[in-house]
């Protein structure tokens, strides 16, 4: 199995027909089918369930797809460092992170690396923890910047001195508007929009001093502006981080801070003994330079 079938096979996934592959490649409809037959024959399973109309995917051809697209992922990232001039530092970084504001301090690291090496590209994949761990393990990012209690002991990281506060995102019109704080029993009854993310022995729902199953959560979200727009609905409230979502002016949007404060540490990780490209070795001296100047300030 090489990675040229697989780019083949992802075509075809992609496509939903052998046909429309086959002209995106550049190559006859005959060996395209032959070539996805012999992969088939190789693993052993049936990957392609070939209807009059497209083309599906089987469950093992929905697993193939998600590994074959993380091991072209990771070729075309290798290929990229590999060509890299010498003369000037260039080539692509990849970071993960989840949603939070502090993404300005690797944007404001990138910009001011930008004047010295233009030449450098950046790719930005949004995820919760679990996802951003997954792709830093695998190699198919260079750093990740985790919200919150995340295990980083097998990483190294530079923890960063800002913190996100935890809050309520609700409607202008909301009752719990009207407060300056939230407390914990005043989500009690109230129909919630939590990150699914969030498990019940999170530092959230300890604050929430109640039993989840009592709880009315109704949505969980992965992407705190899609939740935003429920809450505009008037479906629920959000719990999420400060600073995310736009409230200001007539976005018919608040978010009020909860009472006791909790507060989200953020890190920047990234696998221990890794041998950076000469893009990536760049871009984190640039962070800590950027990081000794908060600190020095």
């Amino acid at each position: 199995m090489d990675i040229r079938i697989l780019q083949y096979f992802l075509t075809v996934a992609r496509e939903e027909s052998i046909t429309k592959a086959a002209k995106q490649l550049h190559m006859t409809q005959p060996p395209l089918s032959r070539q996805l037959k012999d992969l088939e024959n190789e693993l052993g399973k049936q990957l392609l369930i070939r209807g009059s109309k497209k083309v599906t995917l089987t469950e093992d051809g929905m697993l193939l797809r998600k590994r074959a697209e993380e091991l072209v992922d990771l070729m075309e990232k290798t290929k990229a460092e590999l060509t890299s001039s010498e003369e000037y530092i260039n080539g692509e970084i990849y970071i993960g992170c989840g949603e939070t504001e502090a993404i300005s301090f690797l944007a404001q690291a990138a910009q001011n690396l930008q004047k010295q090496h233009p030449l450098i590209h950046y790719h930005i994949y949004s995820g919760d923890a679990e996802r951003v761990t997954e792709r830093l393990d695998k190699g198919l990012i260079d750093f990740g910047l985790f919200v919150g209690p995340v295990d980083i002991n097998k990483y190294d990281y530079m923890r960063l001195p800002m913190k996100d506060t935890w809050g309520v995102l609700m409607r202008s019109d909301s009752p719990l508007a009207e407060k300056n704080v939230i407390c914990a029993e005043d989500l009690w009854d109230k129909p919630l929009i939590i990150s699914h993310q969030a498990s019940a022995n999170s530092e959230m729902f300890t604050w929430l001093r109640a039993d989840v199953s009592k709880l009315n959560i109704v949505a969980t979200y992965d992407l705190i502006y899609n939740a935003s727009l429920f809450v505009k609905k008037g479906f629920g409230y959000v719990i999420g981080l400060d600073k995310i979502i736009n409230t200001a002016g007539d976005s018919g949007l608040c978010f009020r801070p909860l009472s006791p404060t909790l507060e989200a540490g953020l890190c920047i990780a990234w696998k221990k003994y890794q041998i950076f490209s000469r893009a990536s070795s760049a871009f984190l001296h640039q962070l800590q330079n950027e990081l000794e100047k908060i600190l020095s300030a």
